[in-house]
């Protein structure tokens, strides 16, 4: 096991009980449970030590949303974020953790600016194949070098202007699917040790119990009040992994 302060575990385990919040109510949210990770541990072990979280959220994200997906959404971005997997892979192999963190954030700040920028002229919704091209990409990048890929994918549902039950249902399979892909990637890597296997043993059930309290939360939360948390959650998280 990961050795650790006793307010370092305090920490991991507020950002196991946000990484279940994030998967069943709050998508931007999980950029929160990034920073917290990549701040406790080197930036390449959070993000093996994330996945592994993230994989059990998803669980209980596909069993609240799963019949809400919109599959023609998906088959569109699969191509592009399948070149973004393989570039964020041979950048994971030679990148420093504090490259990471400056490019993620960097990122993230651009697809907040630009969703808003779009609101604001009252654009059409980014219903495109370039869109879904560039955000594909991005989603695939981010997630396979940082698990920051839910942030991207959050800006492209907000910039189509979708639902949320689509939305979460979409992104539940979005991730279910990418998550278990990357998975041989990191554990080529070397980065699936057993002490970031018997940590997150522990903070499993602390997921769990996000999951459950986000799905009761979801039923009550306004389009807007959600679209408003998801831009909030992201920028913050955005600035600390860029500052």
């Amino acid at each position: 096991m990961i050795e650790l302060a006793p307010w370092a575990w305090a920490l991991l385990g507020l950002g196991a009980v946000i990484t279940g919040l994030a998967k069943t109510a709050v998508p931007g949210g999980a950029t929160v449970s990034v920073v917290i990770f990549a701040s406790v541990l080197p930036a390449r072990t959070s993000t093996a030590a994330m996945l592994l979280l993230f994989i059990v959220g998803d669980v209980f994200a596909l069993t609240a949303y799963r019949r809400h997906a919109h599959w023609p959404t998906l088959l569109r971005l699969a191509p592009a974020v399948i070149a973004g997997l393989l570039a964020g892979f041979a950048f994971l192999a030679i990148g420093d953790d504090l490259l990471v963190r400056r490019m993620i954030g960097a990122i993230l700040l651009a697809m907040v600016a630009i969703t808003l920028w779009r609101r604001h002229r009252s654009m059409a919704p980014a219903t495109g194949h370039f869109a879904a091209g560039a955000y594909g990409t991005l989603a695939g990048f981010t997630t396979m070098v940082a698990n920051a890929g839910g942030p991207v994918m959050a800006m492209y549902f907000l910039a189509t202007r979708t639902p949320v039950q689509v939305f979460l249902g979409t992104s539940a399979w979005f991730f279910a699917i990418v998550n278990l892909t990357k998975l041989p990637f990191l554990a080529g890597l070397g980065l699936l040790t057993p002490q970031v296997l018997l940590t997150d043993l522990l903070l499993a059930p602390l997921v769990v119990a996000g999951a459950l309290v986000g799905m009761r939360v979801t039923k009550r939360m306004p389009q807007q009040l959600f679209d408003r948390i998801v831009i909030v959650l992201t920028v913050l998280g955005a600035a600390y992994l860029l500052f």
